[in-house]
Protein backbone atom coordinates (compact mmCIF):
# COMPACT_ATOMS: atom_id res chain seq x y z
CA UNK A 1 0.00 0.00 0.00
CA UNK A 2 2.71 2.60 0.78
CA UNK A 3 4.31 1.94 -2.62
CA UNK A 4 0.99 2.44 -4.34
CA UNK A 5 0.43 5.64 -2.38
CA UNK A 6 3.84 6.99 -3.38
CA UNK A 7 3.18 6.03 -7.00
CA UNK A 8 -0.14 7.87 -6.97
CA UNK A 9 1.50 10.98 -5.56
CA UNK A 10 4.19 10.86 -8.24
CA UNK A 11 1.56 10.46 -10.97
CA UNK A 12 -0.20 13.52 -9.56
CA UNK A 13 3.09 15.46 -9.61
CA UNK A 14 3.68 14.53 -13.26
CA UNK A 15 0.13 15.46 -14.22
CA UNK A 16 0.47 18.85 -12.55
CA UNK A 17 3.79 19.56 -14.25
CA UNK A 18 2.37 18.46 -17.58
CA UNK A 19 -0.56 20.83 -17.14
CA UNK A 20 1.75 23.75 -16.35
CA UNK A 21 4.06 22.90 -19.26
CA UNK A 22 1.24 22.92 -21.80
CA UNK A 23 -0.26 26.06 -20.27
CA UNK A 24 3.06 27.76 -20.94
CA UNK A 25 3.20 26.25 -24.44
CA UNK A 26 -0.27 27.57 -25.19
CA UNK A 27 0.76 31.04 -24.09
CA UNK A 28 3.74 30.98 -26.45
CA UNK A 29 1.51 29.82 -29.31
CA UNK A 30 -0.79 32.77 -28.64
CA UNK A 31 2.19 35.12 -28.57
CA UNK A 32 3.39 33.95 -31.95
CA UNK A 33 -0.09 34.24 -33.46
CA UNK A 34 -0.52 37.74 -32.02
CA UNK A 35 2.97 38.82 -33.12
CA UNK A 36 2.36 37.75 -36.72
CA UNK A 37 -1.06 39.41 -36.70
CA UNK A 38 0.53 42.58 -35.31
CA UNK A 39 2.97 42.48 -38.22
CA UNK A 40 0.17 41.92 -40.72
CA UNK A 41 -1.99 44.80 -39.48
CA UNK A 42 0.61 46.88 -37.62
CA UNK A 43 -1.67 46.64 -34.61
CA UNK A 44 -0.01 48.39 -31.67
CA UNK A 45 -2.46 46.92 -29.15
CA UNK A 46 -1.31 43.44 -30.13
CA UNK A 47 2.32 44.55 -29.96
CA UNK A 48 1.78 45.73 -26.40
CA UNK A 49 -0.01 42.51 -25.47
CA UNK A 50 2.85 40.33 -26.74
CA UNK A 51 5.51 42.44 -25.05
CA UNK A 52 3.70 42.51 -21.72
CA UNK A 53 3.30 38.73 -21.60
CA UNK A 54 7.07 38.30 -21.33
CA UNK A 55 6.96 38.74 -17.54
CA UNK A 56 4.35 36.01 -17.19
CA UNK A 57 6.40 33.62 -19.32
CA UNK A 58 9.56 34.31 -17.34
CA UNK A 59 7.75 33.65 -14.07
CA UNK A 60 6.28 30.41 -15.38
CA UNK A 61 9.71 29.17 -16.48
CA UNK A 62 11.17 29.75 -13.01
CA UNK A 63 8.19 28.19 -11.23
CA UNK A 64 7.99 25.06 -13.40
CA UNK A 65 11.73 24.49 -13.29
CA UNK A 66 11.66 24.71 -9.49
CA UNK A 67 8.77 22.22 -9.39
CA UNK A 68 10.71 19.79 -11.62
CA UNK A 69 13.74 20.01 -9.32
CA UNK A 70 11.58 19.43 -6.25
CA UNK A 71 9.89 16.37 -7.74
CA UNK A 72 13.23 14.88 -8.76
CA UNK A 73 14.64 15.46 -5.27
CA UNK A 74 11.58 14.05 -3.47
CA UNK A 75 10.67 11.13 -5.74
CA UNK A 76 14.09 10.18 -7.15
CA UNK A 77 12.58 8.88 -10.40
CA UNK A 78 14.45 6.63 -12.81
CA UNK A 79 14.34 5.66 -16.49
CA UNK A 80 11.47 7.16 -18.53
CA UNK A 81 10.01 9.04 -15.54
CA UNK A 82 13.30 10.86 -15.00
CA UNK A 83 13.66 11.55 -18.72
CA UNK A 84 10.17 13.05 -18.79
CA UNK A 85 10.97 15.40 -15.91
CA UNK A 86 14.24 16.43 -17.54
CA UNK A 87 12.33 17.02 -20.78
CA UNK A 88 9.92 19.34 -18.98
CA UNK A 89 12.84 21.25 -17.49
CA UNK A 90 14.65 21.61 -20.83
CA UNK A 91 11.41 22.15 -22.73
CA UNK A 92 10.33 25.20 -20.75
CA UNK A 93 13.63 26.86 -21.61
CA UNK A 94 12.77 26.44 -25.29
CA UNK A 95 9.26 27.74 -24.67
CA UNK A 96 10.58 30.85 -22.94
CA UNK A 97 13.06 31.54 -25.71
CA UNK A 98 10.41 31.07 -28.38
CA UNK A 99 8.33 33.62 -26.47
CA UNK A 100 11.29 36.00 -26.56
CA UNK A 101 11.42 35.64 -30.35
CA UNK A 102 7.70 36.38 -30.64
CA UNK A 103 8.30 39.54 -28.61
CA UNK A 104 11.09 40.56 -31.00
CA UNK A 105 8.73 40.14 -33.94
CA UNK A 106 6.15 42.38 -32.28
CA UNK A 107 8.68 45.07 -31.35
CA UNK A 108 10.15 45.15 -34.86
CA UNK A 109 6.62 45.41 -36.28
CA UNK A 110 6.05 48.51 -34.17
CA UNK A 111 9.15 50.11 -35.71
CA UNK A 112 8.16 49.26 -39.27
CA UNK A 113 4.69 50.71 -38.63
CA UNK A 114 6.22 54.19 -38.74
CA UNK A 115 7.77 53.67 -42.20
CA UNK A 116 5.34 53.86 -45.12
CA UNK A 117 7.83 52.37 -47.57
CA UNK A 118 8.60 49.53 -45.18
CA UNK A 119 4.94 48.75 -44.63
CA UNK A 120 4.51 48.23 -48.37
CA UNK A 121 7.39 45.79 -48.84
CA UNK A 122 6.67 42.36 -50.25
CA UNK A 123 7.24 39.99 -47.33
CA UNK A 124 5.51 36.88 -48.68
CA UNK A 125 8.34 34.65 -47.45
CA UNK A 126 8.08 36.04 -43.93
CA UNK A 127 4.33 35.51 -43.81
CA UNK A 128 4.74 31.98 -45.12
CA UNK A 129 7.53 31.11 -42.69
CA UNK A 130 5.56 32.58 -39.79
CA UNK A 131 2.62 30.34 -40.62
CA UNK A 132 4.95 27.34 -40.90
CA UNK A 133 6.58 28.14 -37.56
CA UNK A 134 3.19 28.35 -35.87
CA UNK A 135 2.20 24.98 -37.35
CA UNK A 136 5.34 23.08 -36.39
CA UNK A 137 5.37 24.65 -32.93
CA UNK A 138 1.81 23.43 -32.41
CA UNK A 139 2.72 20.01 -33.79
CA UNK A 140 5.75 19.80 -31.51
CA UNK A 141 3.56 20.45 -28.47
CA UNK A 142 1.06 17.87 -29.72
CA UNK A 143 3.85 15.31 -30.19
CA UNK A 144 5.04 16.12 -26.67
CA UNK A 145 1.55 15.58 -25.28
CA UNK A 146 1.18 12.22 -27.03
CA UNK A 147 4.86 11.26 -26.72
CA UNK A 148 4.75 10.57 -30.45
CA UNK A 149 8.31 9.99 -31.64
CA UNK A 150 7.30 9.52 -35.29
CA UNK A 151 5.53 12.88 -35.43
CA UNK A 152 8.50 14.45 -33.65
CA UNK A 153 10.86 13.18 -36.35
CA UNK A 154 8.58 14.59 -39.06
CA UNK A 155 8.95 18.06 -37.54
CA UNK A 156 12.65 18.03 -38.40
CA UNK A 157 11.84 18.01 -42.11
CA UNK A 158 9.23 20.73 -41.73
CA UNK A 159 11.72 23.00 -39.99
CA UNK A 160 13.92 22.95 -43.09
CA UNK A 161 11.15 24.66 -45.07
CA UNK A 162 11.27 27.61 -42.66
CA UNK A 163 15.03 27.87 -43.12
CA UNK A 164 14.57 27.96 -46.90
CA UNK A 165 11.98 30.75 -46.69
CA UNK A 166 14.41 32.74 -44.54
CA UNK A 167 17.21 32.30 -47.09
CA UNK A 168 14.86 33.23 -49.96
CA UNK A 169 13.90 36.49 -48.27
CA UNK A 170 17.50 37.42 -47.47
CA UNK A 171 18.54 36.73 -51.09
CA UNK A 172 16.08 39.25 -52.53
CA UNK A 173 16.80 42.05 -50.02
CA UNK A 174 19.82 43.59 -51.82
CA UNK A 175 17.65 44.19 -54.88
CA UNK A 176 14.95 45.86 -52.78
CA UNK A 177 17.43 48.13 -51.04
CA UNK A 178 19.19 49.06 -54.27
CA UNK A 179 15.88 50.09 -55.83
CA UNK A 180 14.73 52.09 -52.81
CA UNK A 181 17.38 53.07 -50.21
CA UNK A 182 14.63 54.50 -47.99
CA UNK A 183 13.57 51.02 -47.00
CA UNK A 184 16.97 49.95 -45.66
CA UNK A 185 16.02 50.46 -42.01
CA UNK A 186 12.76 48.51 -42.35
CA UNK A 187 14.48 45.86 -44.45
CA UNK A 188 16.89 45.20 -41.60
CA UNK A 189 13.95 44.99 -39.21
CA UNK A 190 12.35 42.42 -41.49
CA UNK A 191 15.59 40.41 -41.48
CA UNK A 192 15.42 40.38 -37.68
CA UNK A 193 11.81 39.20 -37.87
CA UNK A 194 12.69 36.44 -40.34
CA UNK A 195 15.56 35.38 -38.09
CA UNK A 196 13.24 35.29 -35.06
CA UNK A 197 10.79 33.09 -36.96
CA UNK A 198 13.62 30.75 -37.95
CA UNK A 199 14.68 30.46 -34.30
CA UNK A 200 11.10 29.67 -33.25
CA UNK A 201 11.26 26.79 -35.71
CA UNK A 202 14.53 25.72 -34.08
CA UNK A 203 12.89 25.71 -30.66
CA UNK A 204 10.04 23.59 -32.02
CA UNK A 205 12.67 21.20 -33.36
CA UNK A 206 14.32 21.10 -29.94
CA UNK A 207 11.00 20.16 -28.36
CA UNK A 208 10.62 17.38 -30.90
CA UNK A 209 14.09 16.07 -30.05
CA UNK A 210 13.06 15.94 -26.39
CA UNK A 211 10.07 13.78 -27.31
CA UNK A 212 12.38 11.25 -28.94
CA UNK A 213 14.64 11.39 -25.90
CA UNK A 214 11.74 10.58 -23.56
CA UNK A 215 10.32 7.80 -25.72
CA UNK A 216 13.51 6.16 -26.97
CA UNK A 217 15.97 7.11 -24.24
CA UNK A 218 18.37 8.43 -26.87
CA UNK A 219 19.89 11.89 -27.22
CA UNK A 220 19.34 12.79 -30.87
CA UNK A 221 20.81 16.28 -30.81
CA UNK A 222 23.46 17.00 -33.44
CA UNK A 223 22.83 13.86 -35.51
CA UNK A 224 21.76 13.70 -39.15
CA UNK A 225 18.10 13.94 -40.04
CA UNK A 226 18.08 10.49 -41.64
CA UNK A 227 19.62 8.90 -38.54
CA UNK A 228 17.19 10.77 -36.31
CA UNK A 229 14.26 9.39 -38.26
CA UNK A 230 15.66 5.88 -37.94
CA UNK A 231 16.02 6.35 -34.18
CA UNK A 232 12.39 7.54 -33.96
CA UNK A 233 11.09 4.55 -35.90
CA UNK A 234 13.33 1.97 -34.25
CA UNK A 235 11.45 -0.38 -31.90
Amino acid sequence: MPDKHISSQFDADLEHLSSRFFEMGGLVESQLTDAMEALSRFDMDLVEKVVNEEHRLNAMEVEIDAECSNVIARRQPIASDLRRLLAFSKGISNLERAGDEARKIAKRASRIANDTAGRNMNIAEIRSSGQMAGTIFHNALAAFARLDAVEAARIMREDEAIDEQYRAFVRKLPGYMAENPRIISSALDYVSIASAIERIGDHAKNLAELVIYVVKGKDVRHISRDRLEREALDD
